[in-house]
């Protein structure tokens, strides 16, 4: 119709050409240019001087140039052999402002205006203006919004200028007041609606916005509820019309779908036809149908899928498998087809990377499984996607295969990435409840001159620890992907420092090296084994630290321990992501080892266990165990004689007598429980034994106070047993659109750290609830826990904490 109105309005147009008699043009003069120059006429007008004149050609000019749309009216007169046009231009758009839009960004309308000519600079052109009026008011309507008015004003300037003020008033949105379905029988309009995405108003609709009707979502609600009927055999389900009707006042709507059920149907055969490039067999294992069983269109799709996913595995890309079911409506059968057309057998020609500006292609290409040369394989592709994304170097990885023009039996694939900083020079303030004002410095690369080499070198300050680091690994020493690590660590406690109890009062100065390799097992597993040597000099403080903690080191004879430590881990990490994963897990038992030229002979074992599970509609249920324990072994401290000549010392001084200690496990190895990425809701390292400061007795019932201390309250001192488990559901927030940014969750904690393995009860599990906010600030990762504790025992109550955070970079 707008075409036929166009050639209507031409034609009315071409009248005001005089009715030429044939003539041949002398001479072109242009009459009524101010801003549009004649040259840039001359270069539309489809004649020139010498051409023929006559009614036709004079038509067909003046079809062009308003075609240019620089012109409002034109019109043509001769003066002898001379051929007069006279113009009248359109005004130039001197202002443009959008005023009201609240649901669309003035930055998108202004890009979509602009498309279409309408912007500052441009030539007016008021139907252009219209039809933008309509589209602004179609894209409302897309939102819900059906009382919105979008009001133009146009503003004549001088010199040929307008001024155009587009007002929008958006209005309310429209909310569903009724979903009807008619013509179900089998099955409930609660069991069929579900799972849609619109809805009449309930009390969580200010969040999922299911009562605000959209064209889209209805749409994708109607292809869920034949779904759902085909899905349960209704093979000839059928929705036989759709009514979506709205109030005058413009705010409510109602929807409607007449649907006809049908029959339940069964499979009465199913067949495999086409190009068999695998054994029947094989292929069998992948139809989740079976004759005899109910007709199901999500199975017979799944089945689809992964016979293709199985193809594309051994070098079919594009593999099509279609379904073809042919229903006997007498027996209520389908004879079901499925036709393999696997295609032509493709090998990956090249791997091109774009994008790493930094990053060297051959960091890249070692975490690629899919070859150069070898048969296209989409598990390798979709495996090497992750790889990449585990490396933490980018923000965004693509990957596309292309087919290399003039050959059926090649394809390029192309790695795109889109980098993101992987290094870091900080001098940085944080802060967290436990350890006060944090001072830090650093210096850190995990992709060191785009080699993918790891180096960091910093310093750490705070109220209680002050702790230099320096670390290097390369994590392809061999080709085979063998990395080999160093790390030099200097530190210094005083717990004394710590005003709020979190640890028992004594001191201790650290110097450690040690180096490790990084070993491969499989692209899921490694194996990581290291030695070191370490140098830990241990102060109690008379008075306040726990007298039993004295006695322990009275009874090993040294106050400086001595240990050479090997350790030895092994990881499963089968995660989707870096940052914020949504599916897979890590398993991880890790050993450590103080060897028999140590002080104090022992051995520690930590286990790990977690996973995420996407569970839909962006929530994502994370499940997390660990268990640690440790031990002595052979014989550590001073000999029996020694320690019958100390028991006599402390007798002769009327102090208690020390108990036989010597193969205890040592305190400052010990585990802790409780804290901001622990049993949240409980003051960090809180739980498990508590001592009293000075006389070293245990806490009542592990109480928080004590009756004969210097302190009035007790000393938790950590254990050798440490149980954590963890229940995190993360939640899809609309504020937050990139979960590798922050995420939101709702967990529940349970744990405590116990003396030794004999000690443990569940009953003493204490457990808390609450909300979670992890941040990856421009300050550094942050924390911020809501938590409430359920599960406690006398005393914790000095020890809880409801809110809890830590920010800012800890190296």
């Amino acid at each position: 119709m707008k075409r036929i109105a166009a050639l209507i309005l031409l034609a009315s147009l071409s009248a005001k050409a005089l009715a030429f008699d044939p003539f041949v043009i002398s001479d072109i003069r242009i009459d009524g240019l101010s801003r549009i120059s004649a040259g840039t006429v001359f270069n539309y007008l489809p004649i020139s001087r010498g051409d023929q004149m006559s009614d036709a050609v004079a038509q067909r000019a003046i079809r062009a140039l308003y075609q240019t749309k620089f012109f409002s009216d034109v019109e043509m007169e001769r003066d002898g052999n001379i051929l007069v046009i006279k113009v009248v231009e359109r005004p130039s758009i001197a202002k443009l402002t959008i005023r009201g839009n609240k649901d669309i960004k003035t930055e998108d309308l202004q890009k979509g205006l602009k498309s279409i000519g309408l912007a500052e600079g441009e030539t007016f052109d008021r139907l252009a203006l219209d039809n933008v009026q309509q589209e602004l008011i179609h894209q409302y309507y897309n939102r819900g919004k059906y009382s919105v008015s979008v009001i133009p004003h146009v503003v004549r300037l001088e010199r040929n200028r307008v001024a155009i003020d587009v007002e929008i008033r958006e209005g309310q949105v429209a909310k569903i007041k009724e979903i009807n379905i008619v013509g179900n029988h089998a099955f409930t309009d609660k069991q069929i609606r579900d799972d849609f995405e619109l809805g009449t108003p309930n009390w969580m609709s200010w969040y999922s916005k299911n009562d605000q009707y959209s064209q889209e979502k209805l749409k994708g609600d109607l292809e869920k509820l034949q779904s759902y009927y085909m899905d349960r055999g209704y093979a000839d389900f059928g929705i036989d019309s759709t009514q979506v009707s709205i109030a005058p006042d413009k705010q409510s709507m109602y929807i409607a779908a007449d649907v006809k059920e049908g029959e339940i149907y069964k499979i009465s055969d199913v067949k495999l036809l086409g190009t068999m490039v695998l054994p029947e067999a094989t292929l069998r294992q992948l139809v989740f149908v079976k004759p005899g069983e109910v007709f199901n269109r999500g199975a017979i799709e799944t089945s689809t899928k992964a016979i293709k996913a199985l193809l594309a595995n051994i070098g079919y890309a594009y593999a099509k498998v279609t379904p073809y079911p042919k229903l006997d409506k007498d027996k209520r059968t389908v004879d079901l087809t499925l036709y393999i057309e696997p295609g032509q057998r493709v090998y990956v020609r090249r791997v091109i990377f774009q994008g790493n500006t930094l990053t060297e292609d051959n960091v890249m290409r070692r975490e690629m499984r899919q070859l150069e040369g070898s048969w296209y394989s989409q598990a390798t592709i979709d495996r090497s996607k992750i790889r990449l994304q585990q490396l933490g170097y980018f923000k965004k990885v693509d990957v596309d295969k292309k087919r290399v023009p003039g050959s059926d039996d090649q394809v390029d694939v192309t790695v795109k990435v889109e980098e993101q900083s992987a290094g870091s020079l900080q001098f940085g303030i944080g802060y967290s409840q436990y350890s006060g004002i944090i001072l830090s410095a650093s210096v850190s690369e995990r992709n060191l001159f785009g080699s993918g080499d790891t180096v960091s070198v910093g310093g750490e300050r705070s109220a209680y620890y002050t702790r230099y680091n320096a670390n290097y690994y390369n994590p392809y020493l061999t080709d085979n992907g063998i990395g080999i690590g160093y790390n030099l660590t200097y530190s210094k406690t005083d717990y004394n420092n710590v005003d709020n109890g979190e640890f028992a009062d004594y001191s201790t100065s650290q110097q450690a090296f040690s180096t490790y390799l990084g070993i491969p097992i499989t692209d899921y597993q490694s194996l990581r084994a290291g030695i070191g040597l370490s140098s830990n000099k241990v102060n109690s403080i008379a008075g306040y630290t726990p007298q039993q903690l004295i006695d322990y080191q009275n009874e090993i004879g040294n106050y400086t321990i001595h240990s050479t430590i090997g350790t030895l881990g092994w990881t499963m990490d089968t995660r989707n992501g870096y940052w914020a994963p949504t599916r897979g897990g890590q398993l991880s038992l890790n050993a450590e080892v103080a060897l028999p030229s140590s002080t104090v002979k022992y051995w520690k074992l930590t286990g790990q266990a977690n996973h995420y599970w996407p569970i839909g509609h962006g929530f994502v249920l994370y499940l997390n165990g660990v268990v640690g324990y440790g031990k002595t072994y052979g014989q550590n401290g001073i000999s029996d004689a020694q320690f019958d000549q100390l028991k006599a010392a402390y007798a002769a001084a009327g102090t208690p007598v020390p108990t036989d200690m010597r193969n205890d496990f040592p305190f400052w190895e010990n585990f802790y429980s409780g804290g901001v990425t622990d049993v949240r809701g409980f003051q960090d390292n809180t739980l498990g034994p508590r001592l009293c400061g000075g006389t070293g007795a245990l806490a009542q019932g592990s109480g928080s106070y004590c009756n004969s201390s210097y302190y009035n309250y007790a000393q938790p001192i950590g254990g050798a047993l440490k149980v954590l488990g963890t229940a995190e559901l993360y939640l899809p927030l609309p504020f937050l659109k990139d979960v590798n940014t922050a995420r939101v969750s709702w967990f529940v904690d349970t744990g405590n750290a116990y003396a030794n393995w004999n000690s443990f009860s569940a009953k003493t599990l204490r457990a808390s609830t609450g909300l979670s906010l992890h941040w990856q600030s421009p300050m550094g990762p942050m924390i911020i826990n809501f938590a409430l504790p359920f599960r406690t025992q006398p005393g914790d109550n000095y020890y809880e904490e409801r809110i809890q955070f830590t920010f800012g970079s800890t190296f």
